[in-house]
Order: C-alpha cells, then structure tokens, then sequence
C-alpha cells in the first residue's frame, strides 16, 4: 500500500488535541482533583502523565538515534536482540559443580557462573572446567578471595587443557567498590585493589581478551531497597570511581570500559525495569564522553539479574511468574546476558526442578516468544522512553551530586549514601506494611495450609539481623510479615496451639462476607486459624457458636450501619463469658469508634491498618513473640 493510500485511510480520523483529551478527562472527572486521580507518584520521585503524545517526545535527544548507536539508549546490537543465558552453579566440589555445568549446557545455558572461592591449585580448576569449551560457552568466575591468583589458576588450566585463552570468554566479578558497599570496609585498601585491578587489566587484556574482570554490582543497591533512581546514580557513580583511579594511574580509558559490566538488579515494575536499563546506557555514554572522544568506548555491557527484593519463602511458585516479567524485562531493555534466579533460592538449596525452571525461562523468552529477534522493540513508544529519559536525567542529577560530595566512595564513607537508601527501603517497607505494595501469599491472599518451616534449608537473614553492618543489608521486602508467621509456625512446632480467628458474621449478607473475607486474609498473614461460618441473623446464637470455637480473636463482621445495633451487645456478652477473649470489628465505623471501645471492643481492622505493626502487636499479646 502506498504512502498516499496510508494517508488516506486515517483522514477519516481527524487529529485530537491535546486539549481536547483535557476537556473530556475535566469532564469525567467531575471536578476531581486531576494530579491526585490521574497522575502517577513514583517512589523516585517521577511524576507520570496518564498519557502521553507524539510531541512529549519533542526534546528528548536519543529520539532519532538507531540501535548500535551514541549514546547506545537502543542498545549495542544490530542484527538481533539475543543475550546470554546465564546460570549459576552453587555446588562447591569442583567435579560435582562440572557435573551440573555441563549438565545446564546441555539443556540450554549458554554460559556458567562458578563459585571459586575454594579453587587454590590449577587441577581443581582444570576439574571444575572439564568438557567445557569456553570459546562458545562464557565461564564466570565469582567469590574469589585473590582474583590475580584465580587468573593465573585459570590461564595454567586452559594451557594443559590445551584451550587457547584469547578465544575464551567470561568475566570476573572483581568488585571491591561493591565489597566496601556490602561490608563498609575493604578487603585490603582501596589503593591495593586499584593496583590489582591495573596489573590483571594488563593481563587480561593480552591472554584474556574475551574476559571482563570489573563487575560494577548495582544490585546490591537494588536489593537493599534503593530506588531505580538510586540503583542507577550509585551504580554510575561506583564505576565512576574505576575511571578516575584506574586513569589516575596511567591506564587508557578505552582499555577499561571494554573490561567493565554493570550487573542490574531487575525489579516487577515492568516498564520502569524496561526503561531503567536503557536509561543506564545513556548515562554511561555521558560519563565516559567525559574522559574520551571514542564513542565506542561507552557502550556498556549489562548483566541482568532477577530480583531478590520482592521474592517470598510463602506461595514461593509465585516468584516463577516474578522473574518471568523480570526477564521479559531485562530482554526488551536490551540486556547482554541475564540470571533467572531459582524461584526456591532464597531459602533451600535449588533442585533441579526449580533451575529447570529458571534457565527455561529464558529459553522460553528466546525460543518461543521471540524476545531475541527484534532490537529495542520499545524504542518510540511515547511512554517508554519518556520514562526513559526521566529516570535518566533524574539518575543523573543525583550522579552529579554525588561527585560533588567527593565521589562514591567518600560519599558513602560519610553515611549519605547509606542513610538516602535506607530512608527509601523504609518507605517501601511501609507500603508494603500497608498493603499499598502486594506480595500475594504473603501480605495478600495467604493460603492459610501452608506451612514452610519445614522447607527452610538455610538460615534466613533477617534485616534486624543485619543492623549492625557498616554495610548495606540485602535482604527481601517480605522478609518482616514472613518471620511473623514462620513465628507462627514455631510456637505451634514447640506444642503450643495455633492462635485462632473467629469470623462473627452478622447482618448485612454482602457486607458481613466482604469483611469477614478481608479479615481471613489479614489474620491469615500471620498463619492464625480462621473459624469460618455461614453467617448468622442472631447474636446469641453467633456468640455461642464463637465461644464454642475456642479461638482467641474474635472478629465481628457487618456493615458500618448494623455495627451499632450489634457490637455492644455481642462484645458485652463475649467478654462476660471470657475477658481474655479479644474482640475486633472488621471496619472503622468512625463515629462509634469510642463507644465501641467502652462495651470492651479492643481493636478495628481495616484497609488502612498497617498490617505489619497490628499483627505484630498481636503476636506478642497472644505470646507467639516476645
């Protein structure tokens, strides 16, 4: 079809101005406050339009750019949008952890990631290698604790292995930056590791060519809560510190970019992942233009990895469909090579079912979906990349301000880094505290048969646990309301009875059953047991049936208008028969709320209850906690 004939087929549909779209949403809105109904408050900071048009797009640089190129917004492929498939490899017996490497190569993974913290001569490294030909499939090296004797181990291996080491690709994660972030301290001096770093750049570079040795971890900001906005500013910043020390002692900076990789923490949030990732090449263009003309020296290798943040030990097959969004994610960003995570990682041992899972993922991203086949498939999308270039120039501002305290390392070493993150983390807890953030399975729709105390094979690190570290805790969202019910579930383990909910449901059919539903689920976090009924039309008979159940907590559950001509004679008549028994409404009812207290009521739940602090406090009336 022609041009002419295209234009013709749309002059049926004039142009909509903007000001039209205004008058119709004024009108809908029926006076309503616009910014509040409509307008989307990100964490960040951002503020999101409900929609966005052609000329939104007017001033953003990148627009008119192709993939391959400065400042590589669109990414740095040009012939399709593959990436690796990586896969971590947690046995640490060399021959065992072989075993499985060749194992995931043969189902699909394209390159392995060792843990080598225990490698110290060339024959276990030559075991852990074994088969595996390192020209075609990346080998990733992690946790070593001297990376010069690790390269020296692994050039020994290839050599009797008769591999020829300038074919070989993979990376080291040498990162002392991100050492200093989770430890608040070096392993040696910052000075010490820029020394290291510059005689294994040398190194690598001649016998290694294929391999990277810095691995700028920005996950570590994400999984301490940080924003996308502050994952992506330290995260530049923290590479920023290479540059300057590793230029400061005479290195090329275009024989250091191609040695680096930025490894991402990939969030739910689907379309701010998306644009966080090309987001983050456009600021390394413009950090690295600041050193050298060379625009191909800017283009950043980035490493995705499903997030730890928001994945939960209850209804943990729920993280199956997380880190399915995360690597859609990570792919339509353009990513270079990606980590599906096992969705039973953060609390057992993966089996095979579960790595299974993980790597098919992303083989089912490639194979069956075709995210591998079209290269920035978000780019001109108006939303897209103006959320591209939001984050962007709000990622670089917070950069800027970061240099201007003396760089990463000295802003951190004052605490501003560590304060700013965890002030965010704290808000994000709260949102989830209050359900404004949903983790189903855990602060939204529990499934109250489940019990997981059983399953836990490692010891979970909680953030109170950790409140002493210099450095920045990593941990998971879900991990406060989680130690409530696995609480929960050691009291009952310990020969105590489960604590018990009772629904009371009177009055008001619809009302009575949509509050007694809420309230299943709120108690239901913390793993109580909930006495469920069909609903009753006398309070007598619902007090007995209430006593009869032997359950600590009460719930009465109505409408606002029936709670008057029931709560305080159904409280009054609990409490005389048993005062240890707690009596809740499931609502607020604001106008009655004192009087409601004085018949004996003890508490209200309701949408707006902080679900974390309530259940909490229950815990500790009820002697689960101390």
């Amino acid at each position: 079809m022609s041009t002419e004939k295209n234009r013709n087929l749309f002059s049926e549909f004039p142009p909509v101005s903007r000001e039209q779209w205004e008058e119709v949403i004024a009108k809908d809105l029926k006076g309503a406050d616009r910014d509040r109904k409509l307008v989307w408050h990100t964490p960040e900071g951002l503020k999101f339009e409900p929609y966005y048009r052609r000329e939104d797009l007017a001033d953003i640089d990148h627009i008119n750019t192709l993939p391959g190129e400065y400042p590589f917004v669109r990414g740095n492929k040009v012939k399709d949008n593959t990436w690796e498939i990586r896969q971590e490899i947690q046995k640490a017996d060399p021959q065992t952890a072989n075993q499985e490497a060749l194992d995931a190569i043969k189902r699909g993974a394209e390159a392995v990631v060792f843990d080598v913290r225990d490698i110290t001569d060339a024959q276990q490294m030559q075991t852990l290698l074994k088969d595996i030909d390192p020209s075609v499939n990346g080998v990733h090296l992690v946790n070593s604790t001297n990376y010069k004797i690790t390269v020296d181990l692994l050039l020994e291996a290839f050599k009797s292995m008769g591999i020829d080491s300038k074919q070989a690709k993979g990376a080291l994660d040498f990162d002392p930056v991100g050492y200093y972030v989770l430890k608040g301290e070096f392993y040696n001096s910052w000075k010490d590791n820029v020394n290291e770093l510059d005689c294994l750049i040398d190194k690598i570079t001649e016998q290694l060519p294929r391999f990277q040795i810095i691995n700028v971890n920005g996950r570590f900001f994400h999984n301490a809560g940080a924003s996308i906005v502050q994952e992506l500013a330290y995260s530049m910043a923290a590479a920023n510190e290479y540059l300057t020390a590793l230029s400061d002692a005479g290195k090329d900076i275009k024989s250091i970019t191609p040695k680096m990789q930025f490894s991402v923490g990939i969030g739910s949030n689907y379309f701010m992942e998306i644009a966080k990732i090309r987001a983050a090449r456009k600021i390394w263009a413009k950090i690295v233009e600041q050193y050298t003309n060379d625009k191909a020296a800017s283009c950043a290798f980035i490493h995705g990895e499903t997030s730890r943040w928001n994945k939960t030990i209850y209804d943990p097959y729920v993280n199956m469909l997380r880190n399915t969004t995360e690597g859609m994610s990570a792919a339509i960003g353009g990513c270079d090579s990606m980590s599906v995570r096992p969705f039973d990682a953060f609390f057992r041992s993966p089996n095979d079912m579960s790595k299974r899972v993980a790597r098919n993922t992303q083989i089912i991203l490639k194979e069956e979906s075709h995210f591998d086949k079209t290269i920035d498939p978000a780019g001109g999308s108006y939303y897209i990349e103006t959320l591209t270039s939001s984050i962007a120039n709000a990622a670089w501002e917070l950069f800027k301000e970061t240099e201007a305290s003396g760089g990463f390392i000295q802003a951190f070493e004052s605490g501003k880094i560590k304060s700013e993150i965890e002030e965010t983390c704290k808000k994000r807890e709260e949102a989830i505290a209050k359900r404004k953030t949903n983790f189903v399975g855990t602060n939204q729709f529990p499934n109250p048969d489940e019990s997981m105390i059983e399953e836990l094979q490692k010891e979970l690190l909680f953030k109170e646990d950790q409140k002493d570290s210099k450095g920045l805790p990593q941990y998971r969202g879900a991990e406060p309301i989680e130690s409530l019910r696995l609480a929960t579930e050691k009291f009952v383990k310990d020969g105590n009875k489960k604590p018990g909910v009772y629904l009371l449901k009177i009055g008001n059919r619809a009302m009575r059953t949509a509050r007694a539903s809420f309230s299943s689920a709120f108690y239901g976090c913390a793993g109580y047991e909930i006495y469920d009924n069909l609903g009753f039309d006398d309070a007598d008979e619902a007090v007995e049936d209430a006593l009869k159940s032997k359950a600590e907590i009460v719930v009465i559950c109505s409408s606002d208008e029936d709670y008057p001509s029931y709560v305080p004679g159904i409280t009054e008549k609990i409490k005389a028969q048993d005062s240890n028994k707690t009596v809740v409404v499931a609502g607020y009812p604001k106008d009655h709320i004192d009087s409601f207290k004085e018949t004996g009521v003890d508490d209200f739940v309701h949408v707006k209850s902080n679900l974390l602090d309530t259940l909490k406090a229950y815990q500790k009336k009820l002697g689960v906690i101390k």
